[in-house]
């Protein structure tokens, strides 16, 4: 074992890429027999312990075992040549960083793995953060146009002057967060009156607010609705009902989500990477 890690080292394969396999959807994963083995566990038995204390710091983590540990059970080859059902779990990398970190520390593979998934959880976590990052970008632009389009089918209804189409939008907040407003809001997440609401969304939280939007749109159109305060009314229910569903999916109220990192930082960085000088100015309808 000690010669694999110095070919690791050497920029040889890593005994952990060998063992890894991938399913139909892509997702890597590893089998905890092949772990326990590469890992020097000659008894799996004395590994088992070690994948109890990995599912209990995921636990306590707030991660679903179930996206990270999967029972199951696996045909091996005996002495015979004949097989057998032998029950393993499938890891992933999260679930390896874990477990390793709960192995035997006086194994030198041990150290190797430690350092090994440390680094590729990492990187994971570097290429998870750019894809929200992207999917944010996108949300935000479809919110912008969205709007627009909102707007304009509040202008059909009756939504005439500035403060009317306001006080339009904050019966959509209303009805989406429980009854608070752009401004109850803004104080509830810690924001400066100068930041937009939807600049400082995760991307859950601009696809409940995109949802909301569209169909408050369809509706006004569908319904031909006339007249302010029925355009104020239907923008509320339809965001009370896009709250009811989240509630009955089990999901986090909207007021509950975090703040996100200034939308116009990431567009910035976007920028940088395209070799673009500047993106097109978010409207007055966000």
């Amino acid at each position: 074992m000690a010669k694999e890690i110095e070919k690791t080292a050497g920029g040889h394969l890593s005994p952990f890429e060998r063992i890894k396999r991938t399913n139909d959807a892509g997702t890597e994963f590893w089998s905890s027999r092949q772990f326990a083995g590469v890992l020097g566990y000659g008894d799996y038995r004395n590994f088992e312990g070690v994948i109890e204390k990995a599912k209990l710091s995921c636990f306590n983590s707030g991660h679903r075992l179930e996206d990270h540990f999967v029972d199951v059970t696996e045909m091996v080859t005996i002495g015979s040549g004949a097989e057998r059902a032998v029950k393993t779990v499938l890891l992933s990398r999260y679930a390896c960083y874990l477990a390793i970190q709960n192995a035997d520390p006086k194994k030198e593979i041990v150290a190797h793995g430690q350092t090994y998934f440390a680094i590729q959880t990492r990187r994971q976590e570097l290429a998870d953060e750019h894809i929200d990052e992207e999917r944010r970008l996108l949300l935000r632009e479809e919110m912008r146009h969205h709007n627009e389009r909102l707007a304009d089918a509040a202008k059909n209804a009756g939504v005439i002057e500035p403060i009317d189409y306001a006080i339009f939008q904050n019966h959509g907040y209303m009805g989406l967060y429980g009854g608070l407003k752009q401004e109850d809001i803004h104080q509830r997440k810690g924001l400066k009156k100068s930041q937009k609401i939807l600049d400082h969304m995760g991307s859950t939280e601009l696809a409940a607010n995109l949802f909301r939007a569209t169909q408050a749109e369809e509706k006004l159109r569908r319904d031909k609705v006339k007249g302010r305060d029925a355009a104020n009314r239907t923008h509320r229910e339809v965001g009370a009902k896009v709250r009811q569903t989240i509630r009955e999916l089990g999901g986090t109220m909207p007021e509950e989500l975090p703040v996100a990192e200034s939308i116009k930082k990431i567009e910035t960085k976007q920028r940088k990477r395209l070799g673009k000088v500047e993106t097109p100015p978010i409207k007055k309808n966000e």
